[in-house]
């Protein structure tokens, strides 16, 4: 490679890789802060506390963080071992990614039922109607902007912990056009509730939504095929000029 093809892919390199650390930097400050502020987002699948939306957050951040600063280095510094680290890394999240979503496919009606037994478990013993806490700002939310109610339907909010042996829903099962009624949660009141379950209506946005997942992965793809082939680049281009005593910068060998 001539040294200013060299150089081009080098800056290139390295600058793409300090906005990803910087974005690592900030998706592991959200994971952090919904950790501290808002505990109650693990209850959505308790038995799962470890994916929820503050740890998942804080992974991704933390990985981001890690393998950016080794292309960083490896780049600016010309660092061989940080450069074949940052190789190494970036194969194994892609092999971790193809195995994830391959399994998510093959076990998709398994995962959809696991994931609805313990949104309905977090539902039954978590859900609280008293105070103002992760989960229950979560299906508020939920029920409101898809217009649902429980996860199948509204009487999964029947006889839960937070209302024994009563049959009632949350107030953001009543529809907009029942807001003002003061007891449009009351089973006899059915007329007023959102009639859906949520996990019906979630699906049939997240399909209407797949364009800006498939951008999304088209994207990540990109930037980890232009990191390996940068990666590999550098590095043989590195170790050549090395091997012939050349460097195009006053760094020591590594």
């Amino acid at each position: 490679m001539s040294r200013s093809g060299y150089t081009c892919v080098r800056y290139i390199f390295c600058y793409i890789n300090v906005l990803l650390w910087l974005s690592g930097c900030g998706i592991l400050g959200v994971g952090i802060w919904l950790k501290t502020n808002h505990e109650g987002y693990a209850s959505l699948v308790p038995q799962y506390s470890w994916m929820g939306a503050d740890i998942v957050f804080i992974v991704i951040g933390a990985v981001t963080v890690l393998v950016t600063f080794f292309a960083c280095c490896g780049s600016w510094f010309q660092s061989r071992c940080m450069l074949i680290t940052y190789f190494s890394l970036v194969i194994f999240m892609f092999l971790m990614e193809f195995a994830m979503a391959t399994l998510a496919f093959v076990y998709r009606e398994r995962i959809t039922e696991l994931l609805k037994d313990e949104l309905r478990e977090g539902i039954e013993h978590h859900y609280s109607n008293t105070t103002d806490n992760g989960l229950s700002m979560i299906w508020t939310h939920t029920q409101q902007q898809f217009q649902c109610c429980g996860i199948d339907r509204p009487e999964d909010w029947y006889e839960i912990d937070a209302w024994p042996n009563q049959r009632i829903v949350p107030r953001s099962c009543c529809r907009p056009t029942e807001a003002q009624n003061p007891d449009c949660w009351k089973e006899n009141n059915q007329d007023a509730w959102f009639l859906k379950g949520c996990s019906e209506q979630v699906l049939m946005w997240f399909v209407s939504q797949l364009h800006i997942v498939g951008i999304v992965g088209l994207v990540v793809s990109f930037i980890q095929l232009f990191g390996l082939i940068s990666a590999m680049l550098l590095f043989c281009t590195v170790n050549h000029k090395r091997s012939n005593g050349h460097h195009y910068k006053a760094y020591p060998a590594t």
